[in-house]
């Protein structure tokens, strides 16, 4: 297994190092607590780190007079711990804080080991909560970049867009390949990948909510479906029809333009033009030739739907970018 050190968790040391310096500079008690709360509060993201530090807060906050109502009220006992917790945590869960039910148990303990509640022990366990979630809070504003990542996924799947429909024209041709297939496994793996970096790039920015690489790799992901459903037409063909090799020269073109750009227009006017020229066409005399010839269309009708979904795309950004403007106005 290979050993690595991601930026988290240098993050964690260093902001854990930092909070209980801090914790201990100030004289304040139980000033490892202040780390454990760093530590919690670390995320993945921008938007979950303050969520999730929030969370924590008010559990922590809220454990200080549930404390003194069981502790003082009733004793200072481990039975009534347990019976504080019963109803403690279905508390924090219907205030939607359960996050922070691990970290207000420390100050709970805290606060039964103390064996007596005083201004002096709320400050102090005040200032841990405030040093440890603060500096979470800190160390979490910077997230390194990914859009050289999702740049990357984006060309690596145009890339492999290219190689499938290559792989079809090649077929269409000479009824003939030795391909593995190996880009359909890949490209679906990418897909959900980049997905997933995309959605962790847009909890990392508290300004904007829509993520341009996340609609595109969602679009690619609709147009990867329709090449797996255009597979199995392509492979059942067992002639070469003059129509085939039309919709080779398609593929081909339509191959060599595969990037983020807006061009599908064009080739829905291409393919109308191309359904337009097979209406036209001398009518199958075979049954075989009927067959190949109807499962050129529906090919062709796939293929129809895989623009319209990358020109959909380009409508939507389009009409976000007018909202955007007129907000502005």
């Amino acid at each position: 297994m290979k050993f690595s050190i991601g930026y988290r968790t240098i993050k964690t040391a260093v902001g854990t190092a930092i909070s209980i310096l801090i914790a201990q500079q100030l004289g304040l008690n139980n000033f490892a607590s202040a780390g454990i709360l760093t530590i919690l509060c670390i995320q993945v993201t921008k938007r979950k780190s303050l969520r999730t530090a929030w969370d924590r807060f008010l559990a922590c906050v809220l454990a200080m007079p549930f404390s003194a109502v069981f502790f003082e009220g009733i004793a200072y006992h481990p039975i009534v711990i347990g019976m504080m917790l019963l109803v403690f945590i279905p508390t924090i869960v219907m205030l939607k804080a359960k996050d922070g039910v691990v970290t207000s148990s420390v100050i709970i303990l805290h606060i039964y080991m103390a064996h007596n509640i005083s201004w002096g022990l709320i400050y102090n366990e005040l200032g841990v909560i405030t040093v440890g979630i603060g500096v979470a809070l800190l160390i979490n504003l910077y997230m390194p970049s990914v859009d050289q990542k999702l740049r990357d996924y984006q060309v690596k799947i145009e890339e492999n867009f290219k190689i499938i429909f290559c792989e079809m024209v090649r077929y269409l041709r000479t009824g003939d390949s030795d391909w593995d297939g190996s880009e359909i496994t890949e490209s679906a793996n990418l897909l959900e990948e980049a997905k997933m970096l995309a959605v962790r790039d847009v909890e990392n920015r508290f300004l904007r909510e829509e993520n341009i690489y996340f609609h595109y790799f969602k679009m690619r992901e609709k147009q990867f479906e329709i090449m797996e459903r255009v597979l199995p037409i392509v492979t059942s063909l067992t002639r070469t029809v003059e129509q085939g090799k039309m919709v080779a020269a398609f593929l081909e073109e339509l191959s060599e333009n595969i990037h983020p750009g807006n061009t599908a227009h064009i080739y829905i006017d291409k393919l109308r033009e191309m359904k337009k020229e097979f209406e036209e066409m001398e009518l199958p005399r075979t049954r075989e030739e009927f067959e190949t010839r109807a499962a050129l269309l529906q090919l062709v009708n796939e293929m129809n739907d895989y623009l319209i979904i990358k020109s959909s795309l380009k409508e939507n950004r389009s009409n976000m970018n007018e909202k955007k403007k007129i907000k502005a106005n």
